[in-house]
């Protein structure tokens, strides 16, 4: 005896097919966002457990327990520990670069975008987590130059050239001596300062980072004239 034909599911056969099958954008939305969320869980597990292990220690398997997957799910996002640390730093950092690049673009006092830097850089690194990806490239960035070379073309480069653009105008108005413009890492040498004293020595002596940071910025250009 011939199987008796199960009913179509054709779409318009029935009600019931419709409440079967959800949209698939709908579908597709949520699946993105799950996806997305696991990703930074992911990306904030290799986080701590690169600032607790360091990059060379720092095992997958670890990675993967603290953000409560398997391991083989790691694999989905990153094909590799260097590539996993490679998309901490950009996701980190690369906001922070984009508003530095963005305000070496204003036509404004560079006391002014200089005091804007200090702000930025306490509030949205050294107050942040993002301070340890910069802990770690200090650290491990000697015994791994392929990071250091990914960081510095991630992340540097883009800074530099956005400091080194409103120094330059600054120099040619007078209001920063001239050496500032070919060396710029000179503005940010006490954010890195804060970070390796906060590191090593805060318990002892705890640093004010934004007072040391804002007086860096009167000793390079002088003291803001009050009205």
């Amino acid at each position: 005896m011939p199987l008796r034909s199960r009913k179509s599911n054709a779409p318009g056969d029935s009600a019931s097919s419709h409440r079967r099958a959800p949209s698939p954008r709908r579908r597709d939305g949520k699946r993105d966002e799950r996806g997305a969320l696991r990703r930074d869980a992911i990306l904030m597990a290799a986080l701590a457990e690169f600032s607790d292990r360091g990059f060379a220690a720092t095992r997958l398997e670890d990675v993967a327990r603290r953000a409560g997957i398997a391991k083989g799910t790691i694999y989905l996002y990153f094909r590799d520990k260097e590539t996993l640390f490679q998309e901490l730093v950009r996701a980190t950092l690369t906001p922070v670069v984009g508003n530095i690049e963005a305000m070496g673009k204003l036509d404004i006092p560079v006391s002014m975008l200089a005091e804007r830097i200090v702000r930025l850089f306490v509030n949205e690194i050294f107050r942040t987590n993002r301070k340890d990806v910069i802990r770690l490239m200090i650290s491990e960035g000697r015994r791994f130059p392929k990071l250091a070379e990914f960081y510095y073309r991630e992340v540097l480069s883009h800074a530099i050239a956005g400091v080194r653009a409103l120094v330059s105008r600054a120099v040619a108005r007078g209001e920063a001596p001239a050496a500032l413009a070919r060396f710029p890492q000179l503005i940010a040498a006490p954010g890195l300062i804060a970070i390796v004293w906060n590191g090593l020595f805060d318990r002892f002596e705890p640093l004010d980072v934004e007072a040391m940071m804002k007086a860096h910025v009167e000793l390079l250009f002088g003291p803001r004239e009050t009205s």
